[in-house]
């Protein structure tokens, strides 16, 4: 019997792999196709790795967790075991040293940590799909995770306090027990509501990787219920901090309504509301990073991520933004250039009639709607959602921008009194262009959302549009460069 197995376990592996990354918990030694995973035999306050049965049972759950969602990564879990010569092999008969888990190798440059910009608008939305489906199919649980965060942020950050600041962590610890005091009956309500399951528990861009276009996240929580047992948007508010930190606000907007739209097809109506409790869930975000650069010698960038988590409990107040036109002319483009400026981090909720009328007709976003979904009592009943989830949102303290063709002028009033009923300020975006621009872009238009055709357009441009008082913008320009322009007009 070897006297530290693991150690001799792990040099076999070493002397096999062409790069090793270290970790406080485990040992990753990758080889030309494979990568091999080994825990570390330590104990922290959040982890007990000290006996092989306590990590053979962690390699087994890490291995059914991620299987969930990166089924061809994860192998399986092998043996490394001594030869009748002494040498080490792989699932021999003779004695165990250790057990790793398998899984396939990937290039280092397809997680998103290494190459953020690859988050580009469509991958963004479809991430944010992705995670929805991921936790609407995972198993219920019922707790939020922040009452065990929250006060453990608490005591590892004020151990940090000489190298993070010792008044900049008081003032934070102080602030995150009056905001989670705050919110706790409300996190409480969501979790016997259907909000909290087994996530991921660590979603930033170092654990998601694109392949083939598509992302996958992977290397979820395993050792530690209390991590992995959250609220959906604790989960999900570690990719959109990660995201805002890294000043990519456009793709956390894109992410964040993907999600809300998939979400809300299978979550209950209390969805939107529990919005409210996302600033708190991003500043606790921010505050782990703080405490883990802290205590990997990056004090520097921990007490930037301990700025980042106090600036999310004081969020600027909400604003309601409408952006109207004819079909062709830019209005999703444009909301999706103006959401990241407005409100509390990372953005506006795009709230966008295309599919909340594809979610009431039951079918994925970019397939068509039946023609049923167009009548009249169908439409009223897509502005009737459109105007409640705004209403909520606004009260929730989330800013929004409505994004419909706004052709009848009551519809246009109803969004200014949605407004002024949340008593959040108003802007209205009308969009305009020539009928050749509006008809050439329709044209050329596929996997999105709308179902507008030419002949659609047509109809449109014969309507009587009534007087429009909302501020109007030239849509020929790129959506960017009227967004730019307008933004400058309100914050001057």
């Amino acid at each position: 019997m070897s006297a530290d197995p693991q150690a001799e376990a792990a040099a076999w592996l070493e002397d096999r792999s062409e790069r090793v990354i270290e970790t406080a918990l485990a040992r990753v030694f990758l080889t030309p196709h494979a990568a091999f995973k080994q825990k570390r035999a330590v104990r922290f306050d959040y982890v007990d790795f000290t006996t092989p049965e306590l990590r053979y049972a962690a390699l087994a759950r890490e291995l059914e967790f991620n299987r969930a969602t990166a089924p061809d990564i994860y192998r399986g879990i092998r043996r490394i075991t001594r030869a009748a010569d002494g040498r080490l092999e792989f699932d021999g008969p003779g004695e165990e040293l250790e057990r790793v888990l398998e899984m396939r190798r990937f290039a280092d440059d397809a997680v998103l940590s290494a190459n953020p910009d690859a988050l580009d608008g469509t991958m963004a939305e479809a991430l944010g799909r992705t995670i929805a489906r991921m936790h609407a199919a995972a198993p219920l649980r019922s707790v939020s995770g922040l009452a065990y965060t929250v006060p453990s942020n608490a005591s590892v950050l004020r151990e940090l306090a000489a190298e993070l600041g010792a008044a900049a962590v008081e003032a934070l610890n102080g602030a995150t027990e009056a905001e989670y005091a705050r919110r706790r009956p409300m996190l409480e309500a969501r979790a016997a509501s259907g909000f909290s399951r087994r996530c991921h528990g660590d979603l930033h861009l170092g654990n998601i990787l694109v392949e083939q276009g598509r992302p996958v996240p992977f290397d979820c929580i395993e050792f530690n219920d209390a991590l992995s047992d959250i609220d959906v948007f604790y989960d999900l508010a570690f990719l959109l901090m990660d995201l805002d930190f890294r000043d990519r606000r456009g793709a956390a907007v894109r992410v964040l309504s993907g999600y809300l739209d998939e979400a809300a097809r299978s979550f209950p109506p209390q969805l939107w509301e529990g919005l409210a409790a996302l600033p708190l869930m991003l500043s606790v975000r921010a505050a782990v990073r703080a405490h883990v650069c802290a205590h990997s010698g990056a004090a520097e960038l921990g007490r930037r991520y301990l700025a980042a988590a106090q600036a999310h409990l004081a969020p600027p107040p909400p604003v309601l933004a409408a952006v109207g036109g004819l079909s062709g002319s830019g209005k999703s483009s444009l909301a999706r250039e103006i959401a990241p400026a407005l409100g509390a981090a990372p953005g506006a909720v795009i709230l966008r009639s295309d599919e909340i009328r594809k979610r009431q007709a039951g079918v994925a976003p970019t397939k068509a709607a039946p023609r049923s979904a167009y009548s009249a009592q169908a439409d009223a009943a897509v502005f009737e959602a459109m105007f409640a989830t705004a209403e909520v949102l606004l009260r929730a303290g989330r800013a929004v921008v409505l994004d419909a063709t706004f052709m009848r002028p009551e519809l246009r009033a109803r969004a200014e009194a949605v407004a002024a009923a949340a008593g959040a300020p108003f802007h209205g975006l009308w969009l305009d262009a020539p009928a050749a621009v509006l008809a050439a872009r329709v044209a050329a238009r596929s996997g999105d959302a709308s179902d507008a055709d030419v002949a659609v357009l047509r109809s449109q441009l014969t309507r009587d549009l009534g007087a429009i008082s909302w501020r109007t913008l030239d849509a020929s320009q790129p959506a960017e460069a009227a967004a730019r322009g307008w933004l400058s007009e309100i914050t001057g």
